[in-house]
């Protein structure tokens, strides 16, 4: 592998390499010292004139995963030096860089990990046929046959792997679909954070970098927005340098490489790995030595900007009344016949897919708020309250649950306006708009939160149900506003991304060569903080500003998507709720005194925590339980079937082993009797016991009819069971064989287990026998109790949604004397449930 690319990248070529980074670097140089004085410039005068848009009603924590790691769990790794599979452990910390480690116990310890992958750039991807087409049109001229094998072997049908266009690509592969599609959301998620663009706090720099970045590549002819403005300031400049490196490298060194097409690929993708490393580390230490340089020149230039503020101010608006003069009319006279047509259809591409997305957020939050609701009903204990809270706490940075959201904005199609508009691919909007449903979701969790703490602290506990109830629907009503105003913003901005870099392509052959006068006309004091460039591209950017803001004020007018108007959004309209913003983040592991046992979610104290509590570390983690890999190269571990804080995928997983669902299972197993026992067991059981469990019905039928069906059907059981199988003296070594167990069992275990299910079966026929009578009328008894214990806690009602899926109704209007029914909006339309007949769930 070394001879290949060293024989590829000799020395001068290196040197060339090294040569056109620092030819690229320096352009780029010239123009961040520029756009680091005009960034600046900005920030300075925004402290001093203010402003800002509309306040958010749901509040916001800062570091919501402070202390915590996003993933774990272990899948098989494709070696490339020795081109075998591994069995690695993942772990996944709050920077969403995946690390790689030998095994859990490694990490454990506290090893470094055998590789750190920073996802910026890259693509998830869940199947062979999709790589395959990537990489044959990596090398120009080299198609691999429909049909051919790829390079790599997977051990398994379900593979995963990290695709990138300059960087090495990364395979892995797991066991079963179920767990390749949990492994895919955990990827997309760290592809999606890393790809997320540079952070906003950074007021000057991220600016500055930005617009050095777009006017470098408009200098270049490249306009439109580019998929590769990911990652780190010097990981954007790698792609930069690459994205005309690359081509040269690949049509110099391509027709040199050697051996069969898989081969060639695989000695490709090794060479434009080492390139991209190369030219990786040149563009950190030069960025950085660049960002130094400008922040010591920071203190003067902040001084002369505060003293002359007034002055620059003037000749800003006088130079850029001139360039209007200029701009003006050819930018309105092309917005007319070619953009202002196609507003509409881009702002409903856009509004369509996103406004679904937004919608299934609020879906799984009310999901989730029923669901704890629920276990409060039925009067669960403080612990499982605790642990209900802590996993919704981080429901917005679980990779499962938030999938469903996410999926919905992937459907975002631009096609027929990519090519007019020259927009490579959507994935830029798609990506924004994903992370901006991620922070609605984590305001929505930690509003709920503290407004919980709040009437805890006043109220008590008491009446939790409804307290909780309370709190819920002003989240909901908090995150409609928010929602609207967000999704709002981000249709503004997309369209601004579209269309404004296509009026400049437009507008620049014949503005620009008139531009450069205009710099007569400031000051040379004044003009490292004014620069003709970026008026002019201000001038194009007013000119369709007010057709866009028009055409996303028509939409919520017309309330299209749920977008309310801009009057209808709240300004500081509840200005107590911003105060409990300032509070710390509630632990309510240490508040409802919940002990996690060891290792259960990664173990570890937490600093501040109580004595003997335990927080959960990992937000979601995928434990291996299973099945080994059928090849020799591969470890012997076992493979994934479920994520264990979800109770419902552990049902679902024990059935999965059991068979598929719906497959009858043979009379003469265990899992065959315990099919036929367990259900006529609960169906029979009365009531009134303890566990007052019920079984809901369909329609309006009464608790004593459901009864009768039940024993009904108990006695259709009864009668029809296969006893024949069970005084087979065989049976028990049958039953053993087919659950793999072993045939040297002792033979008094074999007598124990028959004469266990023979007396479960004749326990049955003697309660199918009892007087069916009295039993009605105890249950009917019991029925009535329950009901009026159930009254008063369902008087306020679970909230409920139109078909919208924004709009939270109450119960206000509605007879007292009539049960509440509860309502469930979940799937946008309402299912009225007889309060007799709520379930009672137990955690």
């Amino acid at each position: 592998m070394g001879d290949v690319v060293s024989s590829h990248l000799d020395e001068s070529r290196r040197e060339m390499i090294t040569a056109r980074t620092r030819d690229v670097m320096k352009e780029f140089s010239d123009a961040f010292e520029q756009q680091y004085s005009v960034a600046l410039f900005n920030r300075v005068r925004f402290e001093i004139e203010g402003g800002g848009g509309t306040q958010s009603q749901l509040l916001h924590r800062k570091d919501p995963l402070a202390g915590r790691s996003i993933f774990s769990g272990s899948l098989f790794q494709y070696l490339e030096e020795n081109r075998k599979w591994r069995s690695r452990f993942v772990s996944v910390p709050n920077s969403y860089t995946i690390s790689l480690y030998e095994s859990k116990t490694a990490h454990e310890r506290g090893l470094h990990p055998k590789v750190t992958i920073n996802c910026a750039g890259y693509r998830a991807l869940t199947s062979m046929e999709e790589y395959i087409e990537l990489i044959n049109n990596s090398l120009p001229g080299i198609k691999a046959k429909a049909g051919s094998a790829p390079f790599i072997k997977c051990a398994s049908q379900f593979p995963l792997i990290l695709w990138h266009p300059y960087a090495r690509h990364q395979y892995f592969c797991v066991m079963t679909e179920k767990e390749q599609k949990k492994w895919h959301a955990v990827l997309q998620d760290c592809v999606r954070h890393c790809n997320n663009g540079l952070s906003e706090d950074c007021t000057v720099q991220t600016p500055a970098f930005t617009d050095a970045v777009r006017l470098h590549r408009q200098a270049k002819g490249h306009y439109g927005t580019w998929d590769m403005m990911c990652g780190t300031p010097p990981q954007i400049l790698a792609n930069l340098v690459m994205e005309t490196l690359h081509p040269e490298l690949r049509s110099v060194i391509g027709p040199r490489l050697k051996g069969k097409l898989q081969q060639r690929q695989r000695d490709w993708m090794l060479i434009s790995d080492a390139v991209y490393r190369q030219v990786l580390s040149q563009t950190t230490g030069q960025y950085d030595a660049l960002v130094d340089g400008c922040e010591a020149q920071r203190a003067p230039l902040d001084a002369r900007l505060r003293t002359d503020m007034d002055q620059i101010i003037t000749s800003k608006e006088h130079v850029s009344s001139k360039i209007r003069a200029l701009v003006l009319p050819k930018a309105e006279q092309l917005l007319q016949a070619s953009v202002q047509p196609y507003i509409s259809s881009i702002l409903e591409a856009l509004m369509e897919p996103t406004s679904r997305g937004f919608s299934e957020v609020r879906d799984v939050f009310f999901k989730e708020m029923v669901d704890i609701s629920k276990n409060s009903l039925n009067g669960a204990g403080k612990d499982k309250l605790g642990d209900h809270m802590e996993r919704l706490s981080m429901l917005a940075f679980h990779p499962v649950k938030m999938q469903s959201c996410y999926e919905k904005v992937e459907q975002l199609n631009l096609e027929g306006l990519q090519q007019r508009f020259d927009v490579a691919s959507p994935s830029v909007f798609v990506n924004r708009a994903q992370i901006l449903m991620r922070e609605q979701m984590d305001n929505a969790v930690y509003t709920f939160e503290q407004l919980l703490q709040q009437s805890l602290e006043t109220q008590g506990e008491d009446d939790m149900c409804k307290t909780m109830q309370r709190c819920q629907d002003r989240v909901l009503k908090k995150y409609d506003y928010d929602s609207s105003t967000v999704r709002k913003k981000f249709f503004r901005e997309s369209l601004l991304q579209i269309i404004i870099p296509y009026m400049l392509q437009q507008l620049s052959p014949s503005c620009s060569p008139e531009l450069p006068r205009f710099e007569e006309l400031i000051f040379e004091d004044f003009s490292r903080f004014l620069l003709v460039e970026n008026m002019f591209e201000e001038v194009v950017l007013h000119s369709v500003s007010r057709d866009i803001m028009m055409a996303v004020k028509e939409a919520a007018l017309q309330k299209r998507h749920n977008l309310y108007r801009d009057s209808m959004i709240l300004t500081n309209s509840d200005p107590n709720l911003h105060l409990l913003g300032e509070n710390p983040q509630v632990d309510w592991a240490t508040k409802f005194g919940v002990d996690e046992p060891e290792g259960s979610v990664g173990g570890g104290r937490v600093e501040g925590g109580g004595s003997g509590s335990r927080r959960r570390q990992v937000v979601s983690m995928i434990q291996l339980d299973g099945v080994p890999l059928p090849f020799e190269s591969c470890l012997e571990v076992p493979g994934v079937e479920l994520i264990p804080e979800e109770d419902a995928e552990m049902f679902e997983g024990n059935e999965e082993e059991r068979g598929p669902p719906g497959e009858p299972k043979s009379p003469d197993s265990v899992d065959g009797i315990r099919d036929l026992i367990n259900p006529v067991v609960e169906m029979v059981i009365p009531v009134s016991q303890e566990s007052q469990r019920t079984e809901p019905t369909r329609g309006t039928v009464t608790m004593q009819d459901g009864l009768q069906e039940h024993v009904t059907h108990v006695t259709t059981v009864v009668e029809d069971f296969p006893r024949k199988s069970l005084r087979d003296k065989t049976s028990p070594q049958t039953i053993l064989q087919q659950l793999g167990g072993s045939r040297k069992q002792e033979t008094d275990k074999e007598h124990q287990e028959e004469a266990a299910i023979k007396d479960a079966i004749e326990e049955i026929e003697i309660a199918v026998q009892e007087d069916e009578g009295e039993r009605i009328a105890e249950v009917s008894t019991a029925d009535l109790d329950y009901e009026s214990s159930l009254k008063p806690l369902l008087a306020s009602d679970f909230s409920s949604q139109n078909d919208s899926g924004f709009q939270s109704q109450t119960n206000e209007g509605l007879d007292e004397d009539e049960p509440q029914p509860i309502t469930n909006g979940l799937n946008g339309e309402d299912k009225v449930i007889d309060p007799v007949e709520v379930e009672v769930v137990l955690a």
